[in-house]
C-alpha cells in the first residue's frame, strides 16, 4: 500500500469495550502496526507495517466481521456521513417497533388482570409472550449476534449484558406461562405469579432508544466539521485564452485563472490577480465580519465572495487546500485517543467481566436467601434472583463510560476548526489544560513579523554601497528582515552586489565573497565570528537603537564595519491583551528571541513580559524549553523554521498560521487567522473540553455506584425498593445520552472576544 495508514468504518460498536475488541483483533494481526478506534466517530485508523499490501485491507476487514462488527472501507466523508444518517433513521423505527409494543405488554402483565385462558394457558401472558418474542426475536436481533460474537471470542460487552439480561427474562417468563402444559418443568414456574415480559421488551427498547438519541447526539458532535465539508465547492469557472468553461475542482491545475461570482464560493487556493472584493472567512477562521481583498492578496477554498467579481490565480490543488488541510488535521484529531481515555478503555475491559460475576453472585444470594430476608416481599426469592440478575446485568452497561471521553474531545476539536484553531492531535488538547508556561517568539508571534527599515547609518563609504552589499548577501533568503532590506534596495534604486560564496549563519547572519573580499551582514555575534572589530562608538550607537526597540543589522566588508541598518517590527494589536489574558489564568509567560538583550527588552516591556530569554541561537531554543519543562507544562508559541525544534519539544507546540510549513508541521495547533488571542483561546478550549470530560467521567461512575447497588437489591431488606429491569434498562440508556448531552454543550464554547 502507498499510504502506511488509513481509515475503515466499523458499525455495531456500543461501548468501550467493543472499541477495545476491534483493537485487539487488528493489533493481533502481524501486518498491523497500531490501530485506533474512535466510539463516536464509529472509525479506526489503521497503520501497517512497510511490507502491506492492497490486500491487507480486506483482511483487516474480515478479523473485524469475524468478531461481530460491520466493517467497511472508506468512502468519501460526505457519503459517509449520508450512510450514517440512513442508519440513524433505521434505528428510529426499530426504536418504534420496540416501543410501540412494549406498551400493550406492559399493560398485560401489570396492569390487566384476566382475559381469559385457552387450553388450560393463561391468554393473557401468551399474548404478551408473542409481542415479547417478536421484540426479542427482531428489535433486538443486532444485541445477540453481537453478544455471541463476543462470548466466541471470550469477551464481554454491553451486547452481553443486554442479551444475558433480555434471554434470563424471557426464558423464566415463557416458562411461567408454558408451565401448565409442559409437565416435566420443576414446580417453581408452575408456582410463580411474576413474569418479566415487560423488562425484557422495555430492556431492548430503552438500549434501542438510548442507542438512536446517542447516534443523533454522535452526527451532531461532527457537524463542525461536516460544514466544512459541504463547503468544497464542486466545480470552479476556468479562463484559459479569454475562453470561460467550468470544470470539476479535481481537474483544475496549479496556476489556472478563475473567476468568482458575488456568493460563490471560493473553489482554490489562489492570489487575487483582478478585481477588489470582501471576502466572508468566518466558516475558515470564525472572523464575523467581512475581510476585503485585493490585487495580490491571498484568498483560500471555502471563504464566500460577498460583493463583486474577482479574477484568482490558483496556487494549490484540490487536494492541497488549507481547508482540505484543515479537514484533514480535524479528522485525524478526533481519531487520536487520549491518555484518559485508553485508561477508561482497560477500565472496561475488567468491568463487564467484574458485573457478570456480580450479577450472578447476587442472584444466587437471593435465590438461597430471599425468603428469610425480604419475607414481606409479594414475590418468591426465585422471582427476587431473577430480577435482581436482569436488572444488574442491564444496567451496569458500561455506554456512559466509553463515550464520557471520546464525545467531548470529538466536540471540542470541531469547535477549534470552526474558530481557526486546528488541532492537529488529541493529546495536544489535553496537554493544553494544564500548561503552566507560554513561551513566546518575538517576530512574528508578538510582533507583526513584517519589520520595515527606519534608519541607515554609514560608517564608511555611501549608504548606497551598504544597501547594495546587504540587499545582495540577503537575495536569497526568505527571513523578514531580508524582506526588508531588498525592498529599501528597490526604493533607493541600488542594485544588489554580485556576491559568491554565500554562506548563511542560522541565528547570526550571511556572509560571502564581493572581489574575493569578505563581506557579511549580521548582528554583533556574527561580527565576532568573522573576527570584525566593531569600535565602541558604534556598539554605543546600535545599543541606543536596539533599546528603543530596532532590530541593528551590521553590514562589514574587509574586516571594516560600513554601519547599521536599523529596523523596527511593530507589535501586533492583541499582543499586550493577550499576554494579559494568560498572565490572568496564573501562566508565566516567557519571551524565547534570538534578538539582541535590549530589543528584546524593549518589546517585552511594551507588552508586560517580565522573562527574557534573549541572544538564544535555534539549536540552542529546545534546550531552553526542556529546562523550563522541569519547573511546569510548557506551550511554545513560534512561527519561524528556527522555532521548529521548539515547538517540537515543547508540551503543545502552537504556530502561527503565516509561519514558515516547518513551523506549521512541528506544531500541535496552528492558529489560522494569525492572531496571538487564538493562542489564549486554544488553551481554553483544552481546559473546557478537559472539564467537560471529567464531568462526564464524574457522572458515569456516579451511576454507576448507584445504580448497580440498587439492581443487587442491596437496600431491599431495608426499604423493599428493588429496582425492575425496564427502570434498569431506562437509566442504562439515560446516562448514555446525558454524557453525549452534556458533551454537546461545548458547542456553545467560543474564544473570549469573537462573535463568529
Amino acid at each position: 500500500m502507498e499510504a502506511n495508514d488509513t481509515y475503515l468504518t466499523v458499525t455495531g460498536m456500543t461501548c468501550a469495550t467493543c472499541a477495545s475488541t476491534v483493537e485487539r483483533v487488528l493489533n493481533k494481526l502481524d501486518i498491523v502496526e497500531r490501530s485506533s478506534v474512535n466510539l463516536p466517530l464509529e472509525n479506526v485508523k489503521i497503520i501497517f507495517g512497510k511490507n502491506a499490501t492492497a490486500y491487507d485491507l480486506d483482511t483487516c476487514i474480515e478479523v473485524i466481521q469475524k468478531a461481530g462488527f460491520g466493517a467497511k472501507k472508506n468512502v468519501s466523508a460526505i457519503e459517509n456521513r449520508e450512510n450514517r444518517e440512513n442508519e440513524v433513521t433505521s434505528q428510529l423505527k426499530r426504536v418504534i417497533l420496540a416501543l410501540g409494543l412494549s406498551i400493550p405488554i406492559f399493560l398485560l402483565t401489570m396492569v390487566i388482570d384476566d382475559f381469559g385462558s385457552f387450553k388450560s394457558l393463561n391468554v393473557r401472558l401468551l399474548t404478551a409472550m408473542t409481542f415479547s418474542l417478536l421484540v426479542y426475536t427482531y428489535s433486538g436481533a443486532e444485541f445477540h449476534y453481537r453478544a455471541w460474537a463476543s462470548i466466541r471470542r471470550g469477551t464481554a460487552n454491553m451486547d452481553v449484558l443486554v442479551h444475558l439480561g433480555t434471554t434470563v427474562a424471557i426464558l423464566w417468563s415463557s416458562a411461567v406461562t408454558l408451565s401448565p402444559i409442559i409437565p416435566f418443568l420443576p414446580e417453581i414456574f408452575s408456582a410463580s405469579t411474576h413474569v418479566f415480559f415487560d423488562g425484557a421488551s422495555f430492556i431492548i427498547a430503552f438500549v434501542l432508544l438510548g442507542n438512536y438519541l446517542e447516534s443523533r447526539a454522535k452526527l451532531k458532535a461532527t457537524d463542525s466539521v461536516h460544514s466544512l465539508m459541504k463547503i468544497q465547492p464542486k466545480t470552479a469557472t476556468v479562463i484559459d485564452n479569454e475562453e470561460t468553461s467550468v470544470s470539476p475542482v479535481e481537474l483544475v491545475p496549479r496556476g489556472s485563472l478563475l473567476r468568482v461570482l458575488a456568493g460563490e464560493i471560493i473553489p482554490l487556493d489562489g492570489v487575487v490577480e483582478k478585481g477588489l472584493a470582501s471576502l466572508d472567512e468566518s466558516m475558515m477562521t470564525g472572523e464575523s465580519l467581512p475581510v476585503p481583498k485585493k490585487v495580490g492578496d491571498v484568498v483560500v477554498a471555502g471563504t464566500i465572495v460577498t460583493d463583486s467579481t474577482i479574477l484568482i490565480r490558483t496556487t494549490s490543488l484540490a487536494q492541497d487546500t488549507m481547508l482540505a488541510g484543515v479537514i484533514d488535521l480535524v479528522n485525524e484529531a478526533q481519531s487520536g485517543k487520549a491518555a484518559i481515555q485508553r485508561l477508561v478503555d482497560r477500565v472496561s475491559e475488567i468491568f463487564v467481566p467484574l458485573v457478570v460475576l456480580a450479577a450472578l453472585l447476587s442472584s444466587i444470594f437471593w435465590l438461597q436467601y430471599g425468603d428469610n430476608i425480604a419475607h414481606n416481599s409479594t414475590m418468591t426469592s426465585a422471582e427476587i434472583s431473577v430480577m435482581v440478575l436482569v436488572s444488574t446485568l442491564v444496567i451496569a452497561c458500561p455506554c456512559a463510560l466509553g463515550l464520557a471521553t471520546p464525545t467531548a474531545l470529538v466536540v471540542g476539536t470541531g469547535q477549534g476548526a470552526k474558530y481557526g484553531l486546528l488541532i492537529k492531535g488529541i493529546e495536544a488538547l489535553e496537554r493544553a489544560h494544564s500548561t503552566s508556561i507560554v513561551v513566546l517568539d518575538k517576530t512574528g508571534t508578538i510582533t507583526e513579523g513584517n519589520p520595515r527599515v527606519e534608519r541607515i547609518t554609514t560608517v564608511y563609504g555611501t549608504k548606497e554601497d551598504l544597501v547594495s552589499i546587504s540587499s545582495g548577501l540577503e537575495l536569497e533568503s526568505n527571513h523578514p528582515i531580508s524582506s526588508a532590506i531588498r525592498m529599501v534596495s528597490e526604493e533607493l534604486g541600488c542594485q544588489p552586489s554580485k556576491i559568491d560564496v554565500i554562506e548563511t549563519h542560522p541565528g547570526l547572519g550571511i556572509s560571502g565573497k564581493l572581489n574575493s573580499s569578505l563581506v557579511a551582514v549580521g548582528n554583533l555575534e556574527m561580527m565576532k565570528k568573522l573576527e570584525i572589530e566593531v569600535p565602541d562608538i558604534v556598539k554605543e550607537s546600535i545599543s541606543s537603537g536596539a533599546g528603543e526597540g530596532n532590530i541593528i543589522v551590521l553590514v562589514a566588508e574587509d574586516k571594516n564595519v560600513l554601519g547599521w541598518i536599523e529596523l523596527s517590527d511593530k507589535v501586533r494589536p492583541n499582543s499586550s491583551s493577550s499576554i494579559r489574558s494568560l498572565q490572568r489564568r496564573g501562566i508565566d509567560v516567557v519571551m524565547l528571541t534570538g534578538d539582541r538583550h535590549e530589543v528584546a527588552k524593549a518589546v517585552a516591556n511594551s507588552v508586560g513580559i517580565n522573562t527574557i530569554l534573549s541572544q538564544v541561537k535555534p539549536d540552542e531554543k529546545a534546550e531552553q524549553i526542556r529546562r523550563l519543562q522541569k519547573e511546569g507544562t510548557v506551550a511554545m508559541i513560534g512561527d519561524g523554521i528556527n522555532d521548529a525544534a521548539a515547538l517540537t519539544i515543547a508540551d503543545v507546540g502552537i504556530a502561527m498560521g503565516a509561519g514558515s510549513e516547518i513551523a506549521l508541521e512541528s506544531a500541535d495547533i496552528v492558529l489560522v487567522r494569525n492572531d496571538l488571542s487564538d493562542a489564549v483561546a486554544s488553551l481554553d478550549l483544552g481546559r473546557s473540553t478537559m472539564k467537560k470530560i471529567r464531568s462526564n467521567l464524574v457522572w458515569a461512575f456516579v451511576y454507576n455506584l448507584i445504580g448497580i447497588p440498587l439492581a443487587m437489591g442491596v437496600l431491599f431488606p431495608w426499604t423493599g425498593i428493588l429496582l425492575p429491569p425496564a427502570f434498569a434498562a431506562a437509566a442504562m440508556s439515560l446516562s448514555s445520552v446525558s454524557v453525549v448531552a452534556n458533551s454537546l454543550l461545548l458547542k456553545r464554547w467560543k474564544p473570549t472576544g469573537q462573535t463568529g
